[in-house]
């Protein structure tokens, strides 16, 4: 006779490891996980998302939720970091045992990197234009192994600005951020109109702009780096904090100035709503998300699930159930063995499924 074990909110951390033991045994309910006071406004979609008592977080500066996160904010030594909810952070449990979160596999090839951040993005207005620095000019210019392609999987309707449609040169860029002249940048770049399901690409380089109204599950490579092209209305001193410290002389050469054409903008969308399976296979280098719906079988793993309609159960091989419905966070460890996804009872069942790339 099988006895079934079943891990439910608190109960959950325990199962994931608490206090001094870094090893976990199945997957993990994470709560929200905002930093507070960000420079844009956003936070009322998250709370209405994770439902009564899911984001504590207080006014309407917090519209990001730092899910599985091993990464902290820019300049930060702790603020961003993921705490289990039996004690500890994500990043130190990782690096106490790193082939129990991340596979023998992963370990043995990135040590305790991680390899992925994932964020819950509400945008309660329009985000500055910015830009994100790609891995050769992270490792130039500031020493780290990642820079910061990213994708969107949108749970809401809205627009974005999303590259250039004509070649812009430096100087002209140049004259734009020290004027901040938002009109000209804004003119300059292309609108995609995202629906719900919609998923995409974001490359490095590329400048970009959320919509307001956009609420999305933000995958990126785990750091924090950006580079504000625009700051003006809003609550950030972006001559002194939007170039990194380097300097916008630096730091604006990581933009890509290129043109790009309305189809090449357009093939950053990946998958539409109707599609499962691997939503951005071009992304494949930095990070992969599948969405699921109904049963399914996850092979072993790490990953941060994110439920976006629905409830049901994660089954691991000895019948342990973790109940999870819209608006559960779940982290995945790789000890947590292949797992089943089982809808409940008339449930729709759909989750994201977030990993890091895969070795080799």
């Amino acid at each position: 006779m099988t006895t079934e074990r079943t891990t439910t909110g608190a109960a959950a951390g325990a199962a994931g490891g608490a206090g001094a033991d870094p090893t976990p045994s199945g997957p993990v309910l994470l709560p929200a996980n905002q930093p507070a006071d960000r420079f844009y406004a956003g936070g009322a979609r998250i709370a209405e998302f994770r439902g009564p008592g899911g984001s504590p977080a207080g006014g309407d500066h917090v519209p990001e939720d730092w899910v599985g996160s091993a990464t902290t904010l820019f300049g930060e030594h702790a603020l961003g970091l993921t705490r289990r909810p039996g004690g500890g952070t994500l990043a130190d449990a990782v690096a106490a045992d790193p082939a129990a979160w991340l596979g023998p596999e992963r370990a043995a090839a990135h040590g305790a990197d991680v390899g992925l951040l994932v964020k819950l993005l509400d945008a309660g207005e329009r985000l500055p234009v910015h830009a994100h620095p790609d891995v050769p000019f992270a490792a130039r210019h500031l020493g780290l192994a990642h820079g910061k392609t990213e994708a969107w999987v949108a749970l809401t309707a809205a627009p974005v600005h999303l590259g250039f449609r004509r070649d812009v040169g430096a100087a002209e860029l140049r004259r734009w951020v020290d004027a901040q002249d938002s009109a000209a940048m804004l003119d300059a770049m292309h609108v995609l109109d995202l629906s719900p399901g919609d998923a995409v690409l974001v490359p490095a380089g590329l400048p970009h702009a959320i919509g307001a109204g956009a609420f999305v599950v933000e995958l990126q490579e785990p750091t924090d780096l950006s580079i504000l092209v625009e700051w003006a209305g809003f609550a950030i001193d972006g001559a002194a904090a939007g170039h990194l410290g380097l300097g916008f002389d630096a730091a604006l050469a990581a933009v890509d100035r290129r043109g790009w054409s309305a189809s090449e903008i357009d093939a950053l969308r990946g998958a539409r709503a109707a599609d499962d399976g691997d939503l951005l296979p071009d992304a494949a280098p930095f990070f992969r998300v599948e969405r699921w719906r109904g049963a399914g079988e996850w092979d072993a793993g790490f990953a941060v699930a994110v439920v976006v309609e629905g409830a049901g159960a994660l089954v691991q091989p000895d019948g342990a159930r973790t109940e999870v419905r819209r608006g559960s966070t779940v982290l995945v460890p790789w000890s947590a063995g292949a797992l089943r996804l089982e809808p409940g009872p008339g449930a729709a069942l759909e989750v994201l499924r977030c990993r890091p790339p895969a070795v080799g």
